[in-house]
């Protein structure tokens, strides 16, 4: 078939076309790769960030120090998971004045920690006597909040349930009550634990309509309470220099140190990572 013959006219619009659609898809590719620059951008934002404090502008704590060891652990996690979300939790061990909530954070000031967890109750009828200071500062500083109980495993689940419900008032955009069981009864079989702590759970899941969290230390929660309550959010603490709080479990949020050294505290707190972004976290708080 002899080639198809076109007017000076028609072939100049011919190739006016073609350059036209050249350059808009030159204009597409380049559309896109700004966007992924940009996003890419703001994803290594923080570790860039992160990576030149630690080498170039290094937070020292006037007062704080850890062991060689401990800060290489505690780097290695944090270097491991900028990735996730940041917080602390404090209790009457934690005076008022040592805190200056206006700037926390760790990673030598990179990162901001954006969640506090802080005791509430003690069995069946203790209260953390900073816990209604601390609960509203809080709240004026825009952190997530989060409240727990801590269980006395000889003591009456339902005395300690309510003692807890009758001094925390969860609201909108908190996190769901938090259960912290680290002892092993000495007047109760293990079974009877396990019975009692599904009393508090029960109780407490009416008030609110949502799953306690259950925090732990990993071996105990190995140890005793695994298989019991698999699909309730799970908060371990573990303090070796491990990758992740359990190698076998699912885990919600990692207690990762006791030592922990931030900028805007002058005591040293327990430092926890929420396994997830800032807007997972959020979607994990009540309604």
């Amino acid at each position: 078939m002899p080639p198809k013959k076109y007017s000076k006219k028609t072939a100049k619009k011919i190739h006016h076309n073609r350059r036209k659609n050249y350059f808009f898809r030159r204009k597409v590719v380049l559309a896109i790769l700004i966007i992924a620059l940009i996003g890419t951008g703001f994803y290594l934002k923080q570790t860039v960030s992160y990576y030149y404090a630690l080498y170039f502008n290094k937070f020292v704590h006037k007062k704080l120090h850890n062991t060689e060891t401990e800060t290489q652990r505690i780097q290695k996690i944090i270097s491991d998971n900028l990735d996730k979300t940041y917080g602390f939790d404090i209790s009457h061990y934690q005076n008022k004045e040592d805190i200056n909530w206006d700037s926390l954070s760790i990673g030598n000031k990179t990162i901001p920690l954006e969640f506090v967890v802080m005791r509430a109750t003690m069995g069946n009828r203790h209260a953390d006597k900073h816990f209604d200071d601390f609960w509203e500062i809080a709240k004026k500083q825009n952190l997530i909040r989060g409240a727990y109980h801590f269980y006395r495993a000889d003591e009456d689940p339902v005395m300690q349930a309510n003692n807890f419900l009758e001094n925390v008032k969860l609201e909108s955009g908190d996190l769901p009550p938090i259960l912290d069981i680290e002892k092993i009864p000495r007047r109760k079989t293990n079974k009877k634990l396990i019975e009692d702590l599904k009393v508090w759970c029960r109780i407490v899941e009416e008030t609110y309509g949502e799953k306690p969290i259950i925090y732990t230390y990993y071996h105990y929660y190995k140890d005793f309470l695994k298989g019991e309550f698999d699909d309730y959010p799970l908060w371990l603490a573990n303090y070796n220099d491990v990758p992740t709080p359990s190698p076998d479990s699912d885990w919600n949020f990692w207690q990762f140190t006791e030592n922990g050294i931030v900028h805007g505290i002058n005591t040293k707190v327990d430092l926890d990572i929420y396994n997830g972004s800032s807007w997972s976290l959020k979607r994990l708080t009540l309604d």
